[in-house]
């Protein structure tokens, strides 16, 4: 991470934020609850005091995700998002909204978010920290690691979001150009990457424009790299708006969803913590509405 971010810093133009992928310190793990926490870490921690160092060496933000450990949360995984300033200090910690559900068909994720246990995480932060946004000297940032989820992305814009930072352990492409679109906010996706196989496609981050039209693309899917473009945040602003969204019309039909996993759903004793991506398959299976 120092080795990249020094190139960044020292070729092209000067950037004013350093975007990391979703797991640059730990990698990505299919492990057990016991494996992950061995080597999640803290924030801040040792790791964002060392990081910190480089944010304020480069004068620029320093953004990335990790496997996380809180001790108000003992025994869960989180999956963060931490803004590190310009002064080498934590600026801002975003908790992961929500998993992507049903993605694979013997094992949900295991990771703690915010929709897991949100009455508590509302309890202990605030409200407001549901869909927080950071305003900085170039702009208002938010950062996530959802994905495929539209209403959180709205959820965001109307926030005031400006510049949506994604990182992803694979993703998809259209998913960050629609969302920008529809959501007029410039978006990234800093993806992590892996060697080749026949299953995906790591690789290929992206920088996007409010018209979805992509800025920068690195063209490697198994190496890592550093792309930039620049965002005219001055003329962004003039005579924008927050996207004028048909909720009056739709709030009839949204009422009416019940949605199939409830919230606060690992709220539950450490000890009954699921273990394994198909334990917590288990778990997802008992407490789901479509089931009954």
């Amino acid at each position: 991470m120092e080795e990249i971010a020094r190139r960044a810093c020292t070729t092209g133009k000067k950037p004013d934020f350093l975007l990391y992928h979703e797991f640059p310190l730990t990698g990505y793990s299919g492990g057990s609850r016991t494996e992950k926490l061995k080597y999640t870490v803290k924030v801040p921690g040792l790791e964002t005091e060392r990081l910190g160092k480089i944010a304020k060496e480069c004068d620029a933000y320093l953004i990335f995700g990790t496997y996380a450990t809180d001790d108000d949360w003992p025994g869960h995984i989180l999956s963060l998002n931490t803004i590190i300033g310009r002064d080498g200090k934590v600026a801002k910690t975003f908790w992961k909204s929500r998993n992507i559900k049903r993605i694979y068909p013997d094992r949900e994720i295991t990771t703690t978010t915010i929709e897991a246990v949100r009455d508590k995480y509302r309890a202990m932060y605030g409200p407001e920290e549901e869909f927080p946004v950071l305003q900085t000297e170039y702009g208002n940032i938010a950062v996530s690691t959802v994905q495929m989820d539209p209403f959180i992305f709205a959820a965001f814009s109307m926030r005031g979001t400006e510049i949506m930072i994604r990182t992803a352990t694979l993703f998809a492409e259209d998913d960050v150009t629609s969302m920008a679109r529809i959501n007029n906010f410039y978006s990234t996706m800093t993806n992590i990457a892996l060697p080749t196989t026949a299953n995906y496609r790591a690789g290929e981050s992206i920088i996007v424009d409010p018209s979805g039209k992509i800025l920068a693309k690195d063209p490697s899917v198994d190496k890592d790299g550093i792309i930039e473009a620049e965002i005219p945040i001055a003329e962004f602003r003039e005579g924008r708006k927050i996207p004028s969204y048909a909720l009056d019309m739709v709030k009839p039909v949204f009422e009416q969803y019940v949605q199939e996993f409830p919230l606060n759903h690992l709220d539950i004793p450490r000890a009954e913590l699921p273990e394994t991506g198909p334990k917590m398959k288990e778990l997802m299976e008992g407490v789901s509405r479509y089931n009954r």
